[in-house]
């Protein structure tokens, strides 16, 4: 179950929901302590258990999978899947309920449903070229309902861009997933757009998360410029799916210099007296 979760992709849901913590001014508070724990393995658990059990057939396809990028799973697994979904998710959704304001669980209502149906029937989203990339702008949502659960409002430039961020992230990741989906008959953005018109939508969506980001801390737009302009580039000079694939590593490794630019900026600021 925890090879499904996919930990290197934890600060995916993890990071977003801290980010929007020390945005509504706090280093630490413990009323965010039963969200975080819910983005580690029982939230990822849901996105990519979910995920496998409805992409067995493409899935089967794929090289990637079986490794540190993704499980493979057997038809045999699936209700033992579902089974630990609902245990390690069900406990927490009852204490927000009881827990947490009415506009803090209609966003987090909002994150389960998208990332739900992303890959479920009849909704489906992965298979709609475009709502693809846009549902996935839902990984933003912690710097949402975080900040509410805490009693301030969300710092909108912040999480608009992540919003942003996201819908070009996936699809830039999908396009190494081209030829398995076209095989499978479905049919996401990167398959309808193909390389070149992934490096084109991809770049407008950076883009515009850069200047998001801009509004809120100059160091993490920079960075982000760099590191989307360097993975752009690359992918436009050798527009295949392998140079995808082999620059996978990096995209992987992009919100984890982005985070670190954002700590060591908050590390200053305590040091300095700056924040909260």
């Amino acid at each position: 179950m925890v090879h499904i979760s996919r930990p290197v992709l934890w600060i995916n849901t993890v990071g977003p929901a801290v980010l929007g913590m020390w945005l509504a001014g706090h280093l630490w508070h413990w009323d965010a302590l039963a969200l975080l724990l819910w983005l580690t393995l029982p939230f990822n658990l849901l996105i990519y258990g979910v995920n496998d059990i409805f992409d067995q057939e493409t899935d089967a396809l794929n090289p990637r999978k079986g490794s540190l990028e993704g499980a493979r799973i057997r038809a045999a697994e699936v209700i033992s899947i579902w089974v630990a979904v609902l245990v390690t998710n069900l406990p927490f959704l009852a204490y927000f309920v009881w827990a947490l304001p009415g506009d803090a669980l209609l966003w987090i209502a909002l994150y389960l449903f998208v990332f739900i149906f992303y890959s479920a029937p009849p909704l489906r989203f992965k298979a709609r070229p475009f709502v693809d990339s846009l549902s996935n702008a839902a990984y933003a949502l912690p710097m949402v309902f975080v900040p509410l659960a805490l009693g301030t409002g969300p710092v909108w430039a912040a999480a608009v861009a992540l919003m942003a961020w996201s819908a070009a992230k996936h699809t830039f990741d999908a396009v190494q997933d081209i030829e398995e989906d076209e095989a499978a008959g479905i049919t996401t953005t990167a398959v309808r757009l193909g390389v070149r018109g992934v490096v084109l939508w991809s770049g407008l969506w950076w883009a515009a998360a850069t200047i998001g980001f801009a509004m809120v801390n100059v160091p993490v737009a920079l960075v982000n410029a760099l590191i989307s302009g360097g993975l752009l580039y690359m992918l436009f000079r050798s527009p295949l799916v392998s140079t995808a694939h082999g620059l996978y590593r990096y995209s992987i490794a992009f919100p984890y210099v982005a985070g670190t630019v954002a700590g060591v900026q908050l590390a200053a600021a305590l040091l300095l007296g700056w924040y909260p």
